[in-house]
């Protein structure tokens, strides 16, 4: 589902603390646009209800739950809705938990002391194919990402053509894909297909875990 007048975006939230949970919801449901049509206090309860409800288009998932861990849940419901952008909304700001965050499949990362007001713009960030952190958050994950000893890996360009690296390199700046196709004087469909391409090759599968791997082996 896209962002439009007549479609809404859905969204569902996964947060053990009653009194933010409907907060949030309030919040989301105030703004034009979006609906939060499922609020949950474990990860269990979610995956319950996908068995009788479409996937939401968008999910704001705590990290310290009851019963199954966040950033666990995480790589379950991307192996499960995968086209479902997750958003981390936590007040865990530590390097190691934001790493394991990102490499799970995390479309962003929102520290819940950043306010209510963060996460309609962090929905509307991920529909448009962004990645939301603050500026400390980013940092982290760079800093994450630079610790050999939290990612060994072998450096090397893995096969990325020089049109690849340069959207990847433009992706690490912060541009959306419209403001990419529009720098390189491309169609947002040709800088989606190059970042499919470059998901494959870099064994990732958003735009946050692309950038801190490249970053993190040079490759840009």
């Amino acid at each position: 589902m896209t962002e439009s007048n007549t479609e809404q975006i859905r969204v569902w939230l996964v947060e053990d603390n009653e009194v933010f949970r409907r907060n949030v919801q309030r919040v989301i449901n105030g703004l034009d646009g979006m609906v939060c049509d499922g609020s949950f206090d474990s990860a269990e309860s979610a995956f319950a209800a996908l068995h009788s409800n479409p996937a939401p288009d968008v999910m704001l998932l705590d990290v310290q739950l009851p019963g199954i861990d966040g950033i666990v849940a995480l790589g379950k419901f991307k192996e499960i809705i995968p086209d479902t952008r997750v958003i981390i909304l936590t007040v865990f700001d530590d390097a190691s938990k934001i790493f394991r965050a990102v490499c799970a499949g995390a479309s962003g990362y929102v520290l819940k002391a950043s306010g209510t007001d963060k996460i309609g713009e962090s929905i509307r960030q991920v529909m448009r194919g962004g990645a939301p952190m603050t500026p400390e958050v980013a940092k982290k994950v760079l800093d994450a990402f630079a610790q050999s000893d939290l990612m060994p890996g072998t450096e090397g360009d893995y096969g990325l053509t020089a049109r690849e690296q340069e959207i990847l390199r433009l992706l690490a700046e912060g541009l959306l894909k419209k403001e990419i196709a529009d720098a390189l004087s491309i169609s947002v469909n040709t800088v989606s297909t190059h970042l499919r391409r470059v998901y494959d090759k870099l064994h990732v599968n958003t735009n946050t875990g692309a950038v801190a791997k490249a970053l993190r082996e040079g490759i840009i």
